[in-house]
C-alpha cells in the first residue's frame, strides 16, 4: 500500500510536469483525478516499443478548457487516437441539454467515452492522427449499449478525422478571430502580460466550507463560527498531545490549510469585524464570514472588497470548466467561486490599496485612512478607445460599462461561444462612437437593474393571491401544475405562469418572456425559487434558513418582494438586450 501511494504520487508529479505544465488552465486540479493518473501511468510503461491503451472514462477531456495541456500531451506521445464519444453527460445541463444527451451508460451524471490510444515505434510523418465519433442524440441506456453490442469493432463505426488547432481544441474549435480582439485581462499563466482591458484578473472566493461561512442569519453565522473557532482551537492544544485531530463534521469542516495552522499551532479568534455581504449564488446574497485563515483561497478579495464598508463594482463570468452556456453578471458585494458552473472569475471597476504600503499620489483618491482606490480600468484601454474614437470625453466609466454591455450581446455570446468556454473574454471595438455609446449605456440601465434588483417594483400584471393574511414565510416555492398532451398522452407539466410560494400564497400570470433571461443555465426566477428555500445540510447538519433574513431585515415580505421584483428585472432584462446593436463580423 506504502509503495502503491508513493507511486501514485510520482505519477501525480509527473502528471504536473507533462499535462499540467503546457496546460493553459490556472485550476487544473482536473489534470490530477485517477483517470489522468492512469493515463500517465499506462503511457509510460509503453515507451520504446510503443503499443495500445484503451480506457473508458469520463469524456470531460476532449473539450474541457482545463485539459488544452493534457490533449497536448496525447497528440505528442501517440501515433493514432481514437475518440468515441458516448455523451450522457447530466451535471451542468439544462433538462433540454441532458435529454438531448441521452442516457448514461453507467448511469451516473458525466459523460462517457471510449479511447484507444497507439503509439507505434514508427510515428506518422503527419503527426498524430485523431480519429472522432459522437453517439448520436436522445439515445437510452439500452439503446447505446445494443449499438456497441452490434457494432463489436471499431472497423464497423464511421470515424471523422479531426486536425487540432494550436489550442489543442479537437472539438468545438476556437476562431482566429477572437485572438485579435482586446483582451479583457491578463491570463494568470501568460508571462508575457498583454495589455488588457482590465488589470486584475479575480477569481471568486472559494471557502472549502461553504455551509460553515455562509448563513441568511447574522445571528447563527455568529454563534457558528465562535463554536468553530473554539473546536479548532480545542482541537490545536490536543494536537500537542494526541498527534489528531477530531474529523467531525458537526463539528468543525477542515481543510488542508486548516489542518497545517492546527498542527503548526497557530491560534485563530472569532473577529465580528470579518462578517460582510457576499454573493453565493445569482441574485442571492447571504452573510459571509470572510478571513483569510478561514477561507481557503480567498484571492485577491481584500485587493477588491477590502473590508465590508469599502464599496466596488464586480463583472462575473463563469469560469473555463463551465458546462453552461457564457453568463456575466455584476454584483457590489463579494463574489464567490461557486457562484456558476466551473467556478467564477470577475474584473472590477476598481481596486484598492493599503496606505501603508503605498502613498497616495496626486492622482489617486482617498476613500478612507486605510485604503487608495484605483481604476480597474488600465490607462491602455482608456487611450486605445480615446485614440479609437477620437473622443476625450470617454471615461474608464463608460468602458466598464460599455464591457457588460458587450458581454450581454447574443450575436458575440453566439459567434464565439466555443472561444468563451475556453478563454476569457475578448472585447470588440465597432467602428461607429454610436455603437460604442450605444453599448457602454445599455451596459449601464443593465448595471443598475442587476446591482439594485431588490428595489425593482412589481411587473405590472403578475397576480398575488393571499399575501393578504401577512403568511410570507417559505419552505419551498414550485410550479403549479397543467396538463398537456404530450406523444398522444395527456401529461402533468410545469405551468411557469403560476408559482406557488407557499400553502397561502400564490403568484400567477408571469410572462414567458421574463424566463428567457436565464443566468448560467437557469433562469433568474429559478435561481431564486431554489435558493430562497430552508435546507439542511447532511454532512454538517447546518440548517440555513432564508426567512431568518427576512426576520433581520425587518421586512417579512422580503422574498416574495424579491421573486416579484426578479420577474421585472428578468423582462426588463431581455427587452434591453433585445434592443442592443447588431453584432457583425468578419473573419
Amino acid at each position: 500500500i506504502i509503495a502503491r501511494n508513493l507511486y501514485f504520487r510520482l505519477v501525480q508529479f509527473l502528471g504536473r510536469r507533462s499535462y499540467g505544465a503546457v496546460s493553459e488552465s490556472t485550476l487544473s486540479r482536473d489534470l490530477y483525478n485517477s483517470y489522468m493518473k492512469a493515463f500517465r501511468w499506462s503511457s509510460d510503461r509503453i515507451q520504446g516499443e510503443g503499443g495500445i491503451i484503451a480506457f473508458i472514462t469520463g469524456s470531460g477531456f476532449i473539450d474541457k478548457g482545463s485539459y488544452s495541456g493534457f490533449r497536448k500531451c496525447l497528440e505528442k506521445e501517440f501515433s493514432t487516437i481514437y475518440v468515441y464519444n458516448l455523451k450522457g453527460a447530466i451535471r451542468g445541463k439544462s433538462r433540454r441539454e441532458a435529454k438531448k444527451e441521452g442516457q448514461n451508460i453507467f448511469n451516473i451524471m458525466t459523460g462517457v467515452s471510449i479511447t484507444i490510444l497507439i503509439k507505434s515505434p514508427n510515428k506518422n510523418k503527419n503527426g498524430c492522427e485523431i480519429f472522432y465519433k459522437e453517439i448520436d442524440d436522445y439515445l437510452s441506456r439500452d439503446e447505446k449499449l445494443d449499438l456497441l453490442r452490434n457494432k463489436k469493432s471499431l472497423d464497423n463505426f464511421v470515424f471523422t478525422l479531426i486536425k487540432p488547432n494550436k489550442n489543442a481544441d479537437w472539438i468545438n474549435q476556437r476562431s482566429n478571430l477572437f485572438e485579435t480582439l482586446a483582451p479583457i485581462a491578463p491570463e494568470k499563466k501568460n508571462k508575457k502580460r498583454p495589455k488588457t482591458l482590465f488589470s486584475i484578473n479575480a477569481v471568486g472566493v472559494s471557502s472549502a466550507r461553504e455551509h460553515w461561512v455562509y448563513d441568511f442569519s447574522l445571528l447563527q453565522l455568529e454563534k457558528r463560527m465562535k463554536s468553530f473557532y473554539e473546536f479548532y482551537n480545542s482541537q490545536r492544544e490536543s494536537f500537542k498531545r494526541t498527534d489528531k485531530l477530531d474529523l467531525a463534521k458537526d463539528k468543525i469542516s477542515w481543510s488542508v490549510n486548516l489542518k497545517k495552522y492546527a498542527k503548526n499551532d497557530i491560534n485563530l479568534a472569532f473577529n465580528k469585524e470579518n462578517i460582510r455581504i457576499g454573493l453565493r449564488r445569482p441574485f442571492c446574497k447571504s452573510y459571509l464570514y470572510f478571513d483569510d485563515y478561514i477561507i481557503e483561497r480567498p484571492s485577491v478579495t481584500t485587493q477588491m472588497f477590502p473590508t465590508h464598508e469599502v464599496k466596488n463594482l464586480a463583472i462575473t463570468i463563469a469560469g473555463k470548466g463551465n458546462r453552461k452556456s457564457f453568463v456575466a453578471l455584476i454584483t457590489d458585494v463579494v463574489p464567490d467561486y461557486n457562484i456558476y458552473d466551473g467556478g467564477s472569475k470577475y474584473f472590477t471597476l476598481n481596486h484598492y490599496e493599503e496606505t501603508e504600503v503605498n502613498n497616495p499620489s496626486l492622482f489617486d483618491e482617498s476613500t478612507n485612512p486605510e485604503h487608495i482606490k484605483k481604476s480597474g480600468i488600465t490607462d491602455f484601454a482608456l487611450e486605445k478607445v480615446r485614440k479609437q474614437y477620437s473622443a476625450n470625453n470617454i471615461g474608464k466609466e463608460d468602458i466598464f460599462y460599455y464591457v457588460y454591455g458587450i458581454l450581454h450581446s447574443p450575436d458575440y455570446r453566439e459567434r464565439f461561444a466555443n472561444d468563451l468556454k475556453k478563454m476569457l473574454p475578448r472585447i470588440p471595438f465597432l467602428d461607429d462612437v454610436r455603437d460604442f455609446w450605444s453599448f457602454s449605456k445599455a451596459g449601464r440601465k443593465l448595471a443598475d437593474l442587476h446591482i439594485n434588483y431588490e428595489q425593482v417594483p412589481p411587473y405590472l400584471g403578475v397576480e398575488v393571491e393571499g399575501d393578504e393574511h401577512g403568511l410570507f414565510k417559505v419552505q419551498k416555492m414550485k410550479f403549479a401544475k397543467k396538463k398537456e398532451e404530450m406523444d398522444g398522452k395527456m401529461k402533468s407539466v410545469n405551468d411557469t405562469s403560476k408559482i406557488i410560494y407557499s400553502s397561502a400564497i400564490t403568484i400567477s400570470n408571469i410572462p414567458d418572456k421574463a424566463y428567457e433571461y436565464v443566468v448560467n443555465g437557469k433562469s433568474a426566477i429559478e435561481w431564486i425559487m431554489d435558493r430562497y428555500r430552508v435546507k439542511t445540510d447532511k454532512k454538517s447538519g447546518i440548517k440555513n434558513d432564508p426567512n431568518d433574513w427576512a426576520e433581520e431585515v425587518g421586512n417579512p415580505r422580503y422574498i416574495l418582494d424579491l421573486l416579484l421584483s426578479v420577474i421585472n428585472v428578468s423582462v426588463q432584462t431581455v427587452d434591453i438586450v433585445n434592443n442592443l446593436p447588431k453584432l457583425e463580423f468578419d473573419d
